[in-house]
């Protein structure tokens, strides 16, 4: 796809580009202006020590303080179609069902709570066994009015909470052969030892 430039003779930017320039500048505000003319010094005059100038007394932007060591920073929300963090060729695979399934789960049946305790027992013992990608089967669960199950919505929910996010690098629907939208491929961080 060719892309077209714009009225300065620059190419525009994809969707895709905008989104992670907005992504990446978000939380980022304008600095104050300062005027660089209240600042100068005329020749042959001395600024007293003690005399604060024009542009100390100015009250500073804020900028948000970069995190404390002890706590790390929040890491970003998965989704079916975003992986943070995983290179192109693994998300390609993760998405075509090629990375060896290496256990699975079958939340079919379960109330909420049995399965949020059987995903988080799942995911633990499948961390410590060494295991990279795993399956976990949720159902499609099509409601009467077209919505979708409760385990289906509430699964990827649950994957992006805190106990469960430092296990998980990323997740994507299944291909047809092992339950389409009713399954997730779940990649699961290295156990680094």
């Amino acid at each position: 796809m060719a892309k077209t430039p714009s009225k300065n003779g620059q190419r525009r930017l994809s969707r895709e580009e905008e989104r992670l320039w907005r992504e990446v500048t978000g939380d980022v505000g304008r600095l104050e202006e300062t005027n660089t003319q209240d600042a100068v010094v005329p020749e042959g005059a001395e600024r007293e020590e003690n005399t604060p100038s024009p542009t100390n007394s100015r009250p500073r932007a804020r900028t948000k303080q970069a995190p404390s060591p002890s706590s790390p920073a929040p890491l970003p929300e998965l989704r079916h179609d975003a992986q943070p963090g995983l290179d192109k060729r693994t998300a390609a695979r993760l998405r075509r069902g090629q990375i060896p399934l290496e256990g699975r789960i079958d939340l079919h049946g379960l109330t909420q709570d049995e399965a949020h305790r059987a995903l988080s027992a799942f995911l633990s013992a499948s961390c410590d066994a060494g295991r990279r990608c795993v399956l976990v089967i949720t159902g499609k669960g099509f409601g009467p009015d077209g919505s979708i199950g409760v385990l289906r919505a509430a699964v990827p929910r649950w994957l992006n909470e805190a106990s469960h996010r430092r296990q998980v690098l990323a997740f994507r629907h299944a291909q047809p052969r092992d339950g389409g939208e009713g399954a997730l491929y779940i990649l699961l961080k290295r156990n680094r030892k």
